[in-house]
């Protein structure tokens, strides 16, 4: 019977290294899954570079952005974007906020950010949001509740905003579609800038975006997306091992009789 939340926190952690191996995630930025069994918690992992980061890294937390239960490791400061994202969103289930270098001249410009190719559908429309409005000037993190709230006000019902000279945050229903909206979201930037600089722009249509999608959406496509990116770090060494998964997993009272076993079994041989 599979362990539903092993094989969660071992997708969270694949998801953080393709995303810094497609160039969207780097030194900073995090990832988040809300738990499959209890949608008032959800997992991210402690501060780190998120390449780096293991399953062992993994907090869970409330809501709120506070741990679970209590932990020596540093969190995120911005942890609060992925908790009241999960509050005002039941139908999100993966977060990931990021300051990619092919968003960021739209996030600086103002320039809206359009669906230009049809696996870049599934970005939908693209809403701002400016700290300054509200909040006056800050450091630009978006490290209080409230300023997390007002984030996830501005997301609404779409599933990516822009955040004026800082970055985005996208959000998904699963996260394999996270990945999938992230990196071809990424990538749209790219395409749309190089088109803007040749002087025309062919955005989808309204009945395009729904369209496609919907097509893109579906389980064929994302899973297709995310084994040729997970062979992509396979191949660069970045992929986890689901050992570590299944020692986090396990209760220490199992992890006790399991080493039992083995040291009998070590014995009769």
């Amino acid at each position: 019977m599979p362990d539903i939340i092993a094989e969660t926190l071992h997708e969270l952690i694949v998801a953080t290294r393709i995303l810094t191996n497609e160039k969207v995630l780097d030194a900073f930025g995090h990832v988040s899954v809300r738990h499959p069994h209890d949608p008032k918690r959800y997992f991210i992992p402690r501060h780190r570079p998120p390449e780096l980061a293991e399953v062992s890294d993994i907090l869970e937390l409330t809501l709120d952005s506070k741990p679970v239960r209590p932990t020596e490791f540093r969190m995120y400061s911005e942890k609060v974007i992925h908790g009241e994202i999960y509050k005002a969103r039941p139908d999100v289930n993966a977060v990931v906020h990021h300051h990619a270098h092919t968003v960021l001249p739209f996030a600086i410009s103002g320039q809206p950010i359009v669906p230009v190719f049809h696996l870049a559908a599934v970005i939908g429309d693209v809403p701002f949001w400016d700290q300054r409005d509200e909040f006056g000037d800050t450091n630009l993190l978006v490290t209080k509740p409230e300023e997390g709230a007002s984030l996830a006000r501005a997301l609404g019902a779409n599933w990516m905003v822009l955040m004026r000279r800082h970055g985005a945050t996208v959000a998904a229903t699963s996260i394999r579609e996270l990945v999938f909206r992230t990196v071809f979201g990424s990538d749209n930037c790219k395409l749309l800038m190089q088109a803007m600089a040749m002087g025309h722009v062919d955005a989808l249509s309204a009945g395009e975006i729904k369209l496609t999608a919907a097509h893109q959406q579906r389980p064929p496509s994302t899973n297709r997306a995310w084994d040729y990116w997970a062979r992509q770090i396979e191949k660069t060494g970045l992929m986890p091992t689901k050992i570590a998964v299944a020692k986090r997993s396990a209760t220490p009272a199992k992890r006790r009789k399991v080493s039992s076993i083995k040291k009998k079994a070590r014995k009769r041989r």
